[in-house]
C-alpha cells in the first residue's frame, strides 16, 4: 500500500530555488519536504560559475552541495522521486510522486525548472560542463581569448554570439535557416559589427569532437570557408528551453501566453491558493534565469506559503475553539 506523508510545504525541486525555498521554510519552522530525483538542477551541470555573490568562481556542482548542506543541517527530508500529479483537496492538496508515494500538504512550491532543448548529439549530454554550455550569459567570461561555436538564430543565440564576441577570440554562429527573423533589427545590426563573429547559415552541427579532457571540436553539416570541422573550446546551444509547466496546466494555472511560463505575482503566488512557483519556470525575473534569481524566487515563495499555512492553521484553530465552546 502506497504510504502517506503529511507536512506544511511541498517543495518540487532540487536546484536553487528548491533549495531557497526549503532554507527559508524550515527556518519559518514548517514542517517541509523536498521532492525530486535530480540534484541540482541546471547550476548542478554549468560548469565553473563566476557570478554568483559570495564566489568569485564556484563550480555549479559544488554551489548546489553547499545549498544542500544548509538544507540538511536543518534536518528537510528529501525524497528521490519526482511529481506524477497534484490534486487540490480543499485547502490543500495532494500530490503523487512516481514512486507511489502521496504527499498531503497546506502548499506547494513548484521549482522543477525548464528542459533544455538539446540537438540530441551522441556525446552532448557527457560533454555537458567540458565545453557544452546552454547559457551564454553564465558562462561567456570562462572563454576569454578562446574559440567557440554558438548554435541558434533566435534573440538569445544572437545575444550570446555578440557577447561572446567581446570575450573569446573566435564565434561561430550556427543557424539552420538562411536568415535571422526572430531577433530584435537592433540585435542583427549589433551581430552584423562584431568583427570576430562568423555567421554560418542554412548550417547545423552534425557531430561533436573531444579528447580525453572534453570538447575540441564541431563538424558543420556543410562546409564553411573550405571546410566542414571548426577547432573550438566550447559550443553554446541556445536553441531554447521549455518550462515544465505540464503539472501547474493540470490545476488550471495561469500559464504565460508569450512565454509558456507560469505567471506568478510579486509574492510567486499563481492564481490557484497555496500552489506557488519559483525559478526558471516562472515568468518572475523576466529574461534573466540565473542562480541567483532562482534562489531569490525560492525564498519569496516560502515566506507566502508561510504566511498561507498559518492562516489555515488560525483559522482551523479558531473553528475548533469555536465547536469547544458550544
Amino acid at each position: 500500500m502506497a504510504e502517506t506523508k503529511q507536512v506544511d510545504v511541498l517543495i518540487a525541486g532540487q536546484g536553487a530555488s528548491a533549495f531557497s525555498a526549503a532554507l527559508y521554510s524550515a527556518r519559518y519552522q514548517m514542517n517541509t519536504l523536498i521532492a525530486a530525483e535530480q540534484f541540482g538542477g541546471e547550476t548542478a551541470i554549468g560548469g565553473d560559475i563566476e557570478n554568483y555573490p559570495g564566489f568569485p568562481s564556484i563550480d555549479g556542482y559544488d554551489l548546489m552541495l553547499k545549498m544542500k548542506e544548509q538544507v540538511d543541517l536543518l534536518e528537510v527530508p528529501i525524497h528521490n522521486s519526482n511529481i506524477e500529479a497534484v490534486e487540490k483537496s480543499g485547502e490543500g492538496f495532494v500530490t503523487t510522486l512516481q514512486d507511489g508515494t502521496k504527499i498531503e500538504s497546506l502548499s506547494v512550491i513548484l521549482a522543477i525548472g525548464r528542459e533544455r532543448r538539446k540537438l540530441n548529439l551522441p556525446n552532448e549530454e557527457s560533454l555537458m560542463g567540458k565545453g557544452v554550455s546552454y547559457c551564454s550569459t553564465c558562462d561567456a567570461p570562462l572563454y576569454r581569448n578562446k574559440k567557440v561555436v554558438v548554435v541558434g538564430g533566435g534573440s538569445a543565440a544572437v545575444e550570446g554570439a555578440i557577447l561572446l564576441g567581446k570575450y573569446a577570440m573566435e564565434v561561430w554562429l550556427v543557424y539552420r535557416k538562411g536568415e535571422f527573423t526572430r531577433p530584435e533589427p537592433v540585435l542583427v545590426t549589433q551581430l552584423n559589427q562584431s568583427e570576430n563573429v562568423h555567421q554560418v547559415m542554412e548550417t547545423e552541427i552534425t557531430e561533436l569532437l573531444e579528447n580525453d579532457f572534453g570538447l575540441v571540436g564541431a563538424k558543420f553539416s556543410k562546409p564553411f570557408q573550405g571546410s566542414d570541422q571548426v577547432d573550438i573550446d566550447g559550443i553554446f546551444i541556445e536553441i531554447g528551453a521549455d518550462p515544465r509547466n505540464e503539472i501547474a496546466k493540470t490545476l488550471g494555472v495561469e500559464i504565460n501566453s508569450e512565454t509558456d511560463e507560469i505567471h506568478v505575482n510579486r509574492e510567486m503566488k499563481t492564481n490557484v491558493s497555496g500552489l506557488y512557483a519559483a525559478g526558471d519556470l516562472t515568468d518572475g525575473s523576466g529574461n534573466l534565469k540565473q542562480t541567483i534569481t532562482a534562489a531569490a524566487q525560492g525564498a519569496i515563495a516560502a515566506l507566502s506559503a508561510y504566511e498561507h499555512a498559518s492562516e489555515i492553521k488560525a483559522n482551523q484553530a479558531e473553528a475548533s475553539m469555536a465547536l469547544g465552546g458550544d
